[in-house]
């Protein structure tokens, strides 16, 4: 029988030898070939494991401790306020979403969970740490995946990647078996020695996502990190999205694809001027609602939809 659950395997992509891996309870390092998946798997899987195999369901249920606390915070940009008054706890391994429309005040939230800006009000604690006095501590933390994308446009995708490793002081074995692994699951090897100036927008949001991960962050914060990109290239990479929370990372991300937040999230914030307005599940969303999509719960609280305005 294990020869047959061999060649099964071989069959199988690396990202669904991963996604494999993950529905076994097997933590398995991005960095590892194809055949090294294989020769694990074949000592803990069977025919039927693999033919019922699911690649779309990337929810692992997180811890109950939570690693992010928000309370009433608040940002103010004159006479406009961006956050409203923000209460809300995000677990240990946890993938959250943030969905709203455009302006809805989700980057400016990241922007203040990642250091970039200081509230107006309320506090903000993440892994026990205030962020207006323990900044740079939770620097050690977190990989932030910002939305405009910022590479260095005169190197290529591997200098890009190997130049954020140097500055968080990785071995250069770590790098390159890091560097590796992402570009292969992200499908950016061929392009890899092309200056990145010469990048679609797609691939620019993918290299961002590489390095921001690079330092292997305990939180990931990634901002509309899909942005631009065709649709296969944006399933491939919230295939890569799921695949982290193998690593019990956790994950905030914000999005107006209502399709990314309902396949990937654990729990979903949904956001509009400022405000919290609803949280949970997207099935107890959904259910709440009588809401056959998150587009649909959004419409019954707000009157209109996310994408109105794109």
């Amino acid at each position: 029988m294990t020869s047959v659950v061999i060649e099964l395997l071989k069959k199988m992509t690396k990202k669904e030898l991963f996604e494999l891996a993950r529905q076994k309870g097997i933590t398995v390092p991005i960095e590892w070939s194809e055949q090294l998946l294989v020769d694990l798997l074949s000592l803990n899987v069977t025919g039927n494991d693999i033919n019922q195999k699911k690649t779309t369901n990337y929810k692992i249920k997180p811890t109950s401790s939570p690693i992010l606390q928000m309370r009433d915070l608040v940002k103010k940009f004159e006479d406009v306020t961006a956050v409203d008054k923000l209460n809300l706890e995000i677990m240990e391994g946890e993938l959250f979403s943030l969905l709203g429309p455009n302006g809805a005040g989700k980057t400016t939230t990241i922007n203040i969970l990642t250091g970039i800006m200081k509230p107006t009000d309320g506090t903000v604690t993440i892994a026990g740490f205030d962020v207006t006095e323990n900044m740079n501590k939770i620097k050690k933390l977190i990989g932030v995946c910002p939305q405009e994308a910022a590479v260095f446009q005169f190197l290529n995708a591997k200098e890009n990647i190997e130049l954020i490793g140097n500055l968080h002081s990785l071995s250069k074995k770590h790098i390159e078996e890091r560097t590796t692994g992402f570009l292969e699951l992200l499908g950016l090897t061929e392009a890899s020695q092309r200056k990145a100036g010469g990048y679609s927008g797609g691939m620019l949001r993918k290299l961002n996502l590489m390095m921001a991960l690079i330092n292997d962050p305990k939180i990931a914060f990634l901002d509309e990190p899909t942005v631009g990109m065709d649709a296969r290239s944006r399933r491939n990479t919230w295939e890569f999205i799921g695949s982290l929370k193998g690593e019990n990372k956790t994950i905030i991300l914000t999005t107006h694809y209502i399709e990314e937040a309902e396949t990937l999230s654990d729990r979903v914030g949904i956001i509009d001027s400022g405000k919290l307005i609803e949280l949970g599940t997207p099935e107890e969303l959904k259910n709440k609602y009588s809401a056959k999509n998150l587009e649909q719960v959004f419409l019954n609280i707000t009157g209109r939809r996310i994408t109105e305005g794109l």
